[in-house]
């Protein structure tokens, strides 16, 4: 009876070396052990996504819309945008200092500039909205109504009413001095404040001091439930001045001057955002249910105007009307 239990105790000693040994196979060039995958995977370097680098006006920025358009286009493309939103003055200065890949835009005199000395390529209409002078309530120097923006800041300077100025290079504060300067005034004094700072900012001062300011419609009603402020002065998107269009575009910055940027990258980009989707996307993006911007790639007949600096192609159209770089929507 002993020796029968010792031969049972033998076989099973041996079941479960040969068990073991099993095991330590599998370890070492089988099936891995439970875990062993997960952590092989932890260390293997993911392949990060390829950036692009963006510059932009503030009021793409500040509006939301830009962050509707490029997380589309990081989920279609895997491409990251680095944006930097800075105001069109200095973000031009960053396309011709080779800092970025491509620019988004909103003053035709100063891209025209960019596209001539050659730092700038293959220029796109994107979208367009329009300015608007906004005021306080009570409106001291009786502007509201106004259908002529140049005689509004006439009668502002006039009444020596407050006025704050983005004062920044920017395309908005670029249109503001065309208007003084077609107003025959130079702005300064006690009532013209300089801010130095983006549209948000600058709205946000002009509430908190009743002023008077210029203003993209697009931030303007992105920020309006935060503001003690009035629309005094129509755009054209509403009927008013033509004056105040407002066309944004799209510039690669141009590879043969700076060939360590990612021209590949900025076209995909120019592509998605005169591509039908991102043109859907424009037009679609609403604020307390009204839209910012109006899609303006796709249209009827091509316009190229927008290709070329208006020093190249004429400051008329086909039919001999004034050139905006927009194209309004139909009329009643």
């Amino acid at each position: 009876m002993r020796r029968v239990v010792v031969l049972v105790c033998v076989a099973l000693l041996l079941v479960i070396a040969g068990c073991t040994q099993q095991v330590e196979q599998g370890a070492g060039g089988g099936a891995a052990p439970a875990g062993a995958g997960a952590e092989a995977k932890a260390q293997t370097p993911e392949k990060e996504s390829p950036v692009l680098v963006l510059a932009t006006t503030t009021s793409t920025y500040n509006s939301g819309l830009l962050d509707v358009l490029n997380a589309e286009f990081q989920k279609k493309y895997g491409v990251m945008v680095e944006v930097h939103a800075v105001g069109t003055g200095a973000a031009l200065r960053m396309g011709k200092d080779g800092e970025v890949d491509v620019v988004l835009v909103h003053a035709r005199t100063k891209e025209d500039k960019f596209l001539e000395e050659g730092w700038g390529i293959n220029r796109r209409n994107v979208m367009y909205n329009d300015f608007v002078l906004v005021g306080p309530a009570d409106d001291p120097a009786g502007v509201r109504g106004m259908s002529n923006v140049t005689e509004a800041f006439r009668k502002i300077a006039e009444a020596r009413a407050r006025f704050i100025s983005r004062g920044d290079g920017s395309g908005t504060h670029t249109k503001e001095l065309a208007i003084w300067q077609l107003a025959g005034v130079t702005p300064g004094g006690e009532w013209y404040e300089e801010t130095g700072q983006g549209m948000g900012n600058t709205l946000r001062i002009a509430s908190e001091k009743q002023a008077y300011t210029l203003t993209d419609r697009g931030t303007f009603l992105a920020y309006r439930g935060k503001l003690e402020l009035e629309i005094m002065v129509e755009g054209p998107v509403r009927g008013g001045d033509p004056l105040l269009a407002n066309p944004y575009a799209v510039i690669a910055v141009n590879p043969k001057k700076y060939p360590e940027r990612n021209y590949e990258l900025a076209m995909l980009y120019i592509g998605f955002l005169t591509s039908p989707e991102g043109q859907r996307l424009i037009e679609s993006y609403k604020k307390n249910g009204e839209q910012l911007f109006y899609p303006d790639a796709l249209v009827d007949r091509e316009n190229y105007n927008q290709y070329l600096p208006v020093t190249i192609h004429g400051l008329y159209n086909e039919e001999g009307e004034p050139y905006t770089g927009i194209t309004l929507p139909p009329k009643g």
